[in-house]
């Protein structure tokens, strides 16, 4: 049963992974969810997809991303004036590193969630999510 809330909200969730195979199961995940979902190969898709009328509500970034990192995305979309709102990011990735999490953390993700944890932790973020 999809998370919507009894308002029949949703949320609109980007998501910027470059593993394909991770990407879609995060699409198909939040899709079964009943949410909207963009996904993005890069951080510069990502950062150039954006536009001022857009509501994004969550971001699932990977941290290493070809080209731009998901760190370097995240401090240009906190700088960034183009969104009404700001949405929160979740730097997603495998690399269980305290200095990358305290970065993504003084750089203004709102969570570090490793890979292995994440599918775990889905319901729960959409569901916080959509109490905000």
């Amino acid at each position: 049963m999809p998370l919507m809330d009894q308002g029949g909200r949703t949320l609109t969730i980007a998501v910027v992974e470059d593993n394909p195979r991770i990407r879609d199961l995060l699409e198909e995940e939040i899709l079964d969810e009943g949410h909207t979902v963009l996904a993005y190969a890069t951080a510069e898709a990502f950062l150039s997809s954006l536009q001022a009328s857009q509501k994004l509500d969550l971001v699932l970034m990977d941290l290493m991303l070809p080209g731009m990192d998901g760190i370097t995305c995240l401090k240009q979309l906190r700088q960034d004036n183009t969104l009404n709102s700001a949405p929160r990011v979740f730097i997603v990735t495998a690399l269980n590193d305290s200095e990358k999490r305290r970065e993504a953390l003084d750089n203004g993700a709102d969570d570090y969630v490793l890979k292995p944890d994440l599918f775990n932790r889905l319901p729960e973020i959409l569901q916080a999510q959509l109490r905000r």
